[in-house]
């Protein structure tokens, strides 16, 4: 079987002397995080979602939460010193970021956004995001992320 294209984001892996292991599941038919998950056949919470917020003094953050759980507002205003922070509406995430709903990536945006992911990603030797669109994820080690894209811990759930 043909391996499909790379994605922008596996070249920027690439680029940046990162390893990472591709994951394809298109055929699955899988959206949601936990489908994905499971066609995977991975931990549910080794396999992380991107957020994009928004807060109230309009600067925008990024944050990456496991699949099944649900990102904390208060937690991650307070993870970014910021008063509140909302998700943004799912029409506004292409023109800022590049990226569809459901494929959404940390790397590769139009512009680097502060991003801060759950502490629990440091329980992992590797976790799998989305590699920049729907069907393909990426599988890296939570630091390599976190220095490429200079990212932050935190706990946002």
């Amino acid at each position: 079987m043909k391996q499909p294209e790379k994605t922008n984001v596996m070249r920027l892996l690439d680029q940046h002397g990162v390893s990472y292991i591709s994951h394809y599941y298109g055929e699955t038919g899988a959206l949601s995080g936990e489908e994905v998950a499971e066609a995977l056949g991975e931990d549910p919470d080794r396999v992380f979602k991107t957020l994009v917020t928004r807060a109230e003094s309009g600067v925008y953050y990024v944050f990456m939460v496991p699949v099944r759980a649900e990102l904390n507002l208060k937690k991650a205003a307070r993870a970014v010193g910021e008063k509140n922070v909302a998700m943004i509406k799912s029409r506004e995430l292409l023109p800022l970021t590049g990226y569809i709903h459901g494929g959404c990536s940390p790397i590769g945006m139009k512009k680097q956004f502060r991003t801060v992911i759950d502490e629990t990603a440091q329980l992992f030797d590797t976790v799998f995001f989305s590699a920049g669109k729907i069907g393909c994820q990426v599988e890296t080690s939570p630091e390599a992320l976190l220095g490429m894209i200079g990212a932050e811990y935190a706990d946002i759930t």
